[in-house]
C-alpha cells in the first residue's frame, strides 16, 4: 500500500545567503568576475580561508540561481512556441478535414450525375461503352 505523500513546499525565489565578507563586491560583480580575477582579489584583500570559501560558495549559489532562472525562462519560451505550433497544426488539420469533406461531397455529386446519365442512356436505348458500365 502506498503512503500518501506530503504536499511539496514551494521554495522562495531568494534563499538567504551568508553575508558577503567583502562589502565592496556586489552580487552582480561576484557572478560576472572571472575566477582568476576573483582569486587574485581575494588573496590581495587578505581574507581568511573560511571567508574565501564563503565567497566562493556565495558565487556558486548566485551562478546556480542565474542558471535556474535562465532555464525557467527558456522552458516557458519553448512551451509558448510549442503551443503556437500546436495551434497552427490544429488549424491545418481542420482545413484538411474540410477539404476532404468537400471532395467527398463533390465525388457523391459526380456519382449521382453519372447514375442519372446512365439511367437516361438506358431509357433512350443509347449504348454505353463496356468500360463505363462497371463504374
Amino acid at each position: 500500500m502506498k503512503m500518501p505523500q506530503e504536499p511539496r513546499r514551494e521554495r522562495k525565489n531568494s534563499a538567504p545567503l551568508s553575508p558577503c565578507p567583502i562589502v565592496d563586491i556586489s552580487d552582480e560583480e561576484l557572478v560576472s568576475i572571472a575566477v582568476r580575477d576573483l582569486n587574485r582579489q581575494l588573496k590581495l584583500r587578505g581574507l581568511s580561508r573560511d571567508e574565501i570559501i564563503r565567497m566562493k560558495q556565495r558565487r556558486r549559489t548566485l551562478k546556480n540561481r542565474g542558471y535556474a532562472a535562465s532555464c525557467r525562462i527558456k522552458r516557458i519560451e519553448q512551451k509558448d512556441e510549442l503551443e503556437s505550433e500546436k495551434s497552427l497544426e490544429w488549424k491545418e488539420i481542420e482545413q484538411i478535414h474540410d477539404e476532404i469533406k468537400r471532395f467527398k461531397e463533390e465525388c457523391n455529386s459526380i456519382q449521382i450525375q453519372y447514375e442519372s446519365l446512365k439511367k437516361f442512356a438506358m431509357n433512350n436505348k443509347i449504348s454505353i461503352p463496356p468500360e463505363l458500365e462497371t463504374l
